[in-house]
């Protein structure tokens, strides 16, 4: 069985009530992948916005493999210190990440973010040499349309993410950039300039879906 680890942050773990982009993904590859599949994580909550904490199991539909590794307010800084762990309890065999603006935005700069993304890939191979993984850019934000020199830096890191990944990657522990969907629009696909909405969550699994077939020939094109 192929085991999915999604990692990410406050779009990656969503909000009560939320389908999420993890089960937008998960419909797409019931049709789309012939072999028996799951997602896995040491945790499975929403974000509760009024307790602010994520405590809710209240997905618009909870009839989905719902393990991750996300959290509202957690960036690499975070997720590096953790990842060994939850490869080695979970048996992931590819991960999904969306991580940085948090880090951008109150912990690190782009060249530092970048070498936590190096400390997170060394740390998930140390568990498991022969892990995959797909790192999505940071996504189109309000913050980085208001705000030019927190723009520079998501551009800066988004370049270092793209080294990085071309960097690292190996035959035996592949490393695939799924760039942000090109029509992605903040305005019409997230719902505060921010977090996806639907059809936000449509795109940021499409992006994933696409890279994982066109680089090693899984699953199908999203919408296929």
């Amino acid at each position: 069985m192929l085991r999915f680890m999604p990692v990410g942050d406050s779009m990656t773990i969503g909000s009560a009530g939320e389908h999420t982009w993890r089960y937008r993904l998960w419909r797409h590859l019931c049709a789309a992948y012939a072999g028996p599949f799951t997602f896995v994580g040491p945790r499975e909550t929403l974000y509760d916005q009024e307790a602010e904490a994520p405590v809710s199991h209240a997905y618009a539909d909870p009839g989905f493999p719902r393990g991750h590794l996300a959290g509202w307010g957690e960036g690499w800084i975070h997720m590096a210190p953790l990842i060994g762990d939850a490869v080695r309890r979970h048996r992931a065999d590819v991960l999904l990440v969306s991580l940085g603006l948090i880090d951008l935005g109150f912990y690190t700069d782009a060249e530092q973010t970048a070498d936590n993304v190096r400390a997170f890939i060394t740390a998930a191979r140390a568990a498991d040499p022969r892990i995959r993984m797909v790192l999505m850019p940071v996504t189109p934000n309000i913050r980085a349309e208001h705000d030019a020199p927190f723009a520079g830096q998501v551009a800066r890191f988004n370049e270092l993410l793209a080294k990085t990944a071309a960097d690292l990657d190996e035959h035996s522990s592949p490393l695939v950039l799924a760039p942000p969907p090109p029509s992605y629009d903040i305005h019409a696909d997230t719902y505060d300039g921010t977090h996806p909405g639907p059809s936000g969550e449509h795109k940021i699994a499409a992006a994933f879906a696409d890279a994982m077939h066109e680089a090693w020939g899984l699953g199908a094109p999203y919408g296929a």
